[in-house]
């Protein structure tokens, strides 16, 4: 990328920050919110190509496994199978756009485009970079459950209620994956090695934490396990959301919260010393 292009990359930014020789600094919101609407601008050029996929993979996933499955399995944990499914698609669409995109995303705007050498020719620290993106993961969490939500409860997977918050909680499962994806960024080398955090972690994640059958079903000594993985605890929150609560929820809730505030400073603070080199 030309010294050029990276001048334009950080400008686009300085011009949100309204940051000039005769402005004074801006705050610390209104920087972090410069990151978030950069990334939404690039985002909403192809709102088309962007916005389709999460309408029609929840159908394509219904199709082939809730409606084939759903011949042999009718209810689980006191619901129809389908509805057991599509609250536990909820989770997954926010775990899976938020891990792509803090891993690719970051790595090539990183490494390639070298997107963030501009970006910090303006006021920006790299926590703002870095908050920003971990925003901005959330928000596309919450938009993609939203969109999996339209589509189950539009052809009668999901019943009308309490479930429309569940947007709420694809945004904090895509703010908490986002935070694990920084930390798996700032220790790869090769863009290729993501293949073994996708194919280790976060599919393992989609059949063992509850989407597509209880927890109870897992032998006695894969439970604790379970307990540790970060999409156990969305997944059961939305359940409780679109069922009712209980009082495990609080932990899931607790969890989500520590799990994004450690890991996710954690992630900061070592991708601040990979920037500044």
């Amino acid at each position: 990328m030309s010294e050029l292009s990276r001048e334009a990359a950080g400008g686009s930014v300085a011009a949100v920050l309204g940051y000039g020789p005769t402005v004074r600094p801006p705050g610390f919101t209104t920087r972090v919110g410069a990151v978030w609407y950069r990334h939404m601008r690039v985002y909403t050029k192809n709102i088309f190509s962007n916005a389709l996929p999460p309408f029609i993979e929840p159908l394509i996933f219904l199709a082939g496994i809730g409606l084939g499955l759903g011949a042999f399995i009718t209810r689980m944990q006191g619901m129809p199978y389908i509805e057991f499914l599509a609250t536990g698609l909820l989770a997954t669409a926010a775990m899976f756009t938020s891990a792509f995109e803090m891993t690719f995303g970051t790595y090539i705007r990183l490494e390639f485009d070298k997107i963030y050498d501009g970006m910090l020719g303006t006021p920006l620290t790299a926590a703002d970079l870095m908050l920003g993106e971990i925003l901005w993961c959330g928000t596309k969490g919450a938009f993609f459950t939203a969109c999996v939500m339209v589509v189950t409860t539009a052809f009668g997977a999901l019943p009308f209620g309490w479930v429309w918050l569940a947007p709420l909680v694809g945004f904090g499962t895509g703010v908490m994956f986002a935070a694990l994806a920084l930390l798996v960024t700032t220790i790869v080398d090769n863009i290729n090695n993501f293949n073994f955090f996708f194919s280790g972690l976060i599919s393992p994640m989609f059949f063992f934490c509850g989407v597509v059958f209880p927890l109870s079903k897992l032998p006695d000594w894969l439970k604790p396990v379970a307990e540790i993985l970060p999409l156990t605890h969305p997944v059961r929150l939305i359940r409780g959301i679109n069922s009712g609560l209980e009082w495990i929820n609080l932990w899931d809730f607790a969890y989500m919260l520590l799990f994004s505030g450690l890991v996710g400073w954690w992630a900061v603070a070592r991708i601040r010393r990979r920037l500044i080199d």
